[in-house]
């Protein structure tokens, strides 16, 4: 995946699912990782990154 679209991907997931969409993205992750779709785990990690950059940093 592109970083273009993994970025428009996240974007898209933050607007659906709002803070929980960083959770949904380590799980697909996950659960590509267990089935062994390792490139698309590799997305699925690239997505959670970029919602994470999205959120910005964490306020204490």
């Amino acid at each position: 995946m592109r970083e273009m679209e993994i970025h428009d991907y996240a974007r898209q997931l933050m607007e659906m699912h709002g803070p929980q969409a960083i959770a949904k993205a380590a799980q697909r992750a996950t659960e590509c990782e267990a089935e062994g779709k390792l490139e698309l785990a590799k997305d699925w990690r690239h997505v959670e990154d970029a919602l994470k950059m999205m959120r910005g940093p964490r306020q204490s």
